[in-house]
């Protein structure tokens, strides 16, 4: 991160509502105790999920790539009254700290943790989602969303981090599989007929996209 970059960021932090007592302990703990701790939402786009939510009111939401369960927290603090999320995580390591923290925010019946290959579970999900988040592996970008599409409601909405990717997206020559997947990625949302998108400059990209129709 280059040093204006890093101001902005101070700057949008120091503007935005700051983290209960609850995320604070589980931002610190994830930075003390995790690899690649950068991988957690922080406060802004923790904010922005939460107060997304809020607006949309969703009644089922599915989150691919948990993490340590920041985001998680964030997504169903937004949820409708009688809402719940759905969140599927990988990396069985991250359990434990998961159901502490949904423990601690009062989330636990709300919020339903898989751990498990989302490529294989999202297949045996019933019904479709009111919002789907996508912030797992990036290679497998592509392969979420054909999997993905269908589970969301016409109307739903499509949110995707990370898709500038420390913009690497501008380099139509790059290598790194997770780059090219992130490319192809953008495009095909771009592509769909289906979808009504736009990319946000929020962090590393958020993609936000809703599904206009059942076809």
């Amino acid at each position: 991160m280059n040093d204006l970059a890093q101001v902005i960021e101070e700057y949008l932090e120091a503007h935005t509502t700051p983290m209960d007592e609850v995320l604070e302990s589980l931002y610190r703990e994830t930075y003390l105790h995790q690899m690649n701790p950068r991988m957690v939402a922080g406060p802004v786009q923790g904010k922005f999920l939460q107060l997304l939510c809020s607006m949309l009111q969703p009644n089922r939401v599915l989150e691919i790539g948990a993490f340590t369960g920041f985001s998680a927290i964030c997504l169903a603090r937004g949820l409708s009254p009688h809402g719940r999320l759905t969140t599927i995580e990988a990396n069985e390591e991250y359990e434990t700290v998961i159901r502490k923290y949904l423990a601690k925010a009062n989330l636990a019946d709300r919020v339903e943790l898989v751990i498990g290959d989302a490529k294989s579970v999202i297949p045996s999900l019933t019904g479709t989602f009111d919002l789907v988040y996508l912030d797992a592996d990036k290679a497998n970008y592509p392969t979420y969303y054909d999997l993905l599409i269908d589970k969301i409601r016409p109307g739903g909405w499509l949110l995707a981090d990370n898709v500038l990717w420390d913009g690497k997206v501008l380099n139509d020559r790059a290598k790194e599989r997770d780059t090219q997947a992130i490319r192809a990625f953008n495009e095909i949302v771009q592509r769909d007929p289906r979808m009504d998108n736009v990319i946000l400059p929020l962090r590393d990209g958020m993609m936000l996209a809703r599904r206009l129709s059942s076809s």
